[in-house]
């Protein structure tokens, strides 16, 4: 999971550039790369299956994704299908803060 924000005039090419550039990843690896933007009020789920991407995007009406508490500062953090279930049934209603932007 990426912890930036994320543009989300990106889709499959410039996520998966984002993967290889940003994260250090390979993005047909068969991993699940998950992104938010800025609002954290869009999640994009990007993901390669034999002979394509996949990408799953949700834009709540209200509120946004709650977010991880991480210790340290990192580009990415490895979740648990538990964890991303977490994250994306927990919507928090409330002002969110500005992070940094992934381009």
């Amino acid at each position: 999971m990426a912890l930036l924000a994320v543009d989300m005039r990106k889709y499959a090419d410039g996520l998966s550039a984002l993967v290889m550039s940003k994260l250090g990843q390979e993005p047909t690896s068969g991993h699940v790369f998950v992104f938010f933007n800025r609002r954290r009020d869009i999640i994009r789920i990007l993901f390669w299956e034999r002979d394509g991407y996949w990408v799953l995007s949700k834009k709540v009406q209200r509120g946004h994704f709650r977010r991880m508490k991480i210790d340290n500062e990192t580009a990415s953090v490895v979740v648990t299908a538990e964890q991303l279930h977490e994250i994306l049934i927990a919507i928090e209603i409330g002002r969110n803060h500005d992070k940094p932007t992934l381009h």
